[in-house]
């Protein structure tokens, strides 16, 4: 289970009080039959206390590596040290090797300054799997720039550099355990005399096997004063190798060799210390006493690395988003997704909540439907729906042991891994308005279109588009426009939906067709003989468009002979006056007023030629 939904890491150590250096913090951890063993050795010649101003360093050391019958290895680190800020090149048996990190840690002399030391790290897995048991051989570690430089190293007894190596391995005959590697780089001194690790998130079952190890630089065997290991309040030892009061003295207690100076690669036994049911360990680390002399004593111990082994049998649930169908246009979200037990040492169980969350907000829940065995796996199906509120573009988390508000109900080897999250767009519709066509009216309000040249505005990609009339017939693929190239509007201005679709979805855009009056255009002659052509006044543009216009038309003498409108046209006849009323008129040049009786246009006088 974990506590909150922002996921910090609870399976974690935690000090009484900072130091300038990198915190020892759970760097990785490993669940199985599996155990560890190290090898290592020192590039001091001599403790660097016991010969004042000693100050060299070997060029090269070696070490063999033995493992137990019938073991794989799992894992290998590569560790070395030293006085300065740091030698990151190293060669093991020919080989070049450039830290994957390197860890710092300063301590301030009154004398001579800042003193810094510094720890790399560096996986060497395959490189240990290809070679296997032979001799280990360290060289190019070289800290003479650092020491010579400041004086105060060795004048202090604090120039040293060493290496050590961790390797995991799988037994099939162990029980299944769980190691937790800690690493970082803090310092134990006569100003800060001790630091206290808590592991938590364990679930012991069995404590036979149970041990601590840990990796420390400078620890000298002649300053023995109150150094000390403890396991929830024991005084652990392991004499006479490591004697209850001191603990850092130069050993290694895989080999029971106490000629590895100023560096120790040890462990100890702890089923005695621990109880079937712990759900934490408490580790404190200590240095410092009063001295033969009356006086304050302690000696300068670097803390490197800590490693537990525990028979502790738990599962380790994490989830992976497979793989998201979205829906165009729609907010539902189809997830494929998987709850893993990898890494594990127990069954998860049946019913183990899982959580979905959309930018941080709770948008569905499910959980497990079986057991899931160790190893093991179970893939599910869910259909969510995001909120109008979060926007389009998501973040989509699944967390794996939690009922909805970041809290669990499974105990778990591993509580920082529960979460999986990706990044998504949904797939929104939008209605984008393009600039809108416009036609002359060519009566009753009405013309035809050319809807393909909107097509000019906007990018098709080489994707299918269709025209509608609503927004209804495109969402329900119904009633397309089917000749869109010469389209006649039916109302003005008229709205026309353009559905262009994309790779997942689509995209619509609208405009509208305007019918405007255009100025009509009037001839100059017509002859209205009945031979069918040209046989009235026909002034294009004008009739059933300017529907409220007055045409009235005038004699040479001024006197008015006809007036007409929308529905009554000039055939060449008179309808006013006192003669010739329903008479074809003489051949001659009349005066027309129009009057268009629109806001838009202006009156227009003119002349036209009638000819019989």
């Amino acid at each position: 289970m974990h506590c909150i939904k922002t996921y910090f890491i609870l399976l974690s150590i935690f000090f009484c009080s900072p130091v300038w250096g990198q915190d020892i913090t759970l760097f990785n951890q490993f669940n199985g039959r599996y155990d560890y063993l190290a090898i290592g050795n020192t590039l001091n010649e001599v403790e660097n206390n016991l010969v004042s101003g000693y100050c060299e360093t070997l060029p090269s050391s070696s070490a063999v590596l033995n493992l137990p019958e019938n073991t794989t290895i799992i894992s290998a680190y590569l560790y070395w040290a030293g006085s300065g800020n740091g030698d990151t090149e190293i060669t093991l048996n020919n080989t070049d090797f450039i830290a994957d990190n390197t860890y710092t840690v300063d301590y301030f002399d009154q004398n001579y300054g800042t003193l810094n030391y510094f720890s790399c790290y560096k996986d060497i897995t395959d490189f240990i799997v290809d070679n296997g048991e032979i001799a280990y051989e360290l060289s190019n570690l070289d800290i003479t720039q650092t020491i010579t430089n400041n004086p105060g190293y060795c004048n202090n007894s604090t120039n040293f550099a060493g290496w050590c190596i961790y390797v995991i391995y799988e037994d099939a005959n162990l029980p299944l355990n769980q190691i937790n590697l800690f690493q970082g780089l803090e310092i134990i001194n006569r100003n800060e005399q001790e630091k206290t690790i808590t592991l938590e998130n364990i679930n012991v079952l069995d404590n036979e096997g149970a041990k601590i190890g840990f990796l420390t630089w400078e620890g000298d065997a002649n300053l023995n004063y109150g150094e000390s290991l403890f396991i929830n309040n024991n005084l652990l030892s392991n004499p006479p190798l490591n004697p209850a009061d001191n603990a850092f003295n130069g050993t290694n207690s895989f080999t029971n060799s106490n000629e590895l100076y100023n560096c120790d690669i040890d462990y100890y036994n702890i089923q005695n210390y621990i109880n079937i049911g712990d759900e934490t360990v408490d580790i404190k680390l200590t240095t410092g006493a009063i001295n033969e002399f009356g006086s304050f004593s302690a000696d300068l111990i670097i803390i490197n690395n800590v490693i537990t082994v525990l028979n502790s049998q738990l599962p380790d649930a994490t989830a992976t988003i497979n793989n998201y169908e979205l829906e165009c246009g729609n907010r539902n979200i189809s997830v494929n997704f998987t709850v893993f037990n990898n890494n594990s040492t127990d069954v998860l169980p049946q019913n183990t909540p899982i959580a979905f969350y959309a930018n941080n907000i709770l948008i569905g829940t499910s959980q497990t439907n079986n057991n899931i065995a160790i190893g093991e796996f179970e893939t599910q199906d869910i259909t969510l729906n995001i909120p109008e509120g979060l926007g389009d573009i998501i973040n989509l988390q699944i967390i794996v042991d939690d009922i909805g508000n970041g809290s669990g109900i499974v105990t778990e080897l591993n509580e920082t891994n529960n979460f999986h999250d990706i990044n998504l767009e949904l797939l929104t519709i939008s209605n984008t308005p393009i600039p809108n066509m416009e036609a002359c009216d060519e009566s009753f309000n009405q013309a035809f279109f050319d809807l393909t040249s909107q097509l000019s505005f906007i990018e098709t990609n080489g994707f299918d588009y269709n025209f509608y009339t609503t927004l209804e017939d495109l969402q329900n693929n119904t009633l397309e426009i089917i000749n869109p190239s010469n389209f006649q509007n039916t109302t003005s201005p008229q709205t026309i939906y353009l559905k262009v679709n994309t790779e997942n979805c689509y995209k619509i855009f609208n405009f509208n067709l305007i019918v405007k009056n255009c100025p009509p255009i009037i001839p100059e002659i017509f002859t209205p003989n009945n031979d069918g052509y040209n046989d009235w006044f026909n002034i294009q543009g004008l009739y059933d468009i300017f529907e409220k216009h007055k045409l009235l038309i005038y004699n040479r003498y001024g006197t008015l002979i006809f007036e007409g409108n929308n529905n009554i046209k000039w055939e060449g006849k008179a309808n006013k006056g006192l003669n010739n009323k329903g008479k074809l008129l003489p051949t001659g040049t009349y005066f027309y007023v129009l009057y268009l009786n629109d806001n838009n246009f202006d009156n227009i006088v003119g002349w036209v030629y009638l000819n019989r």
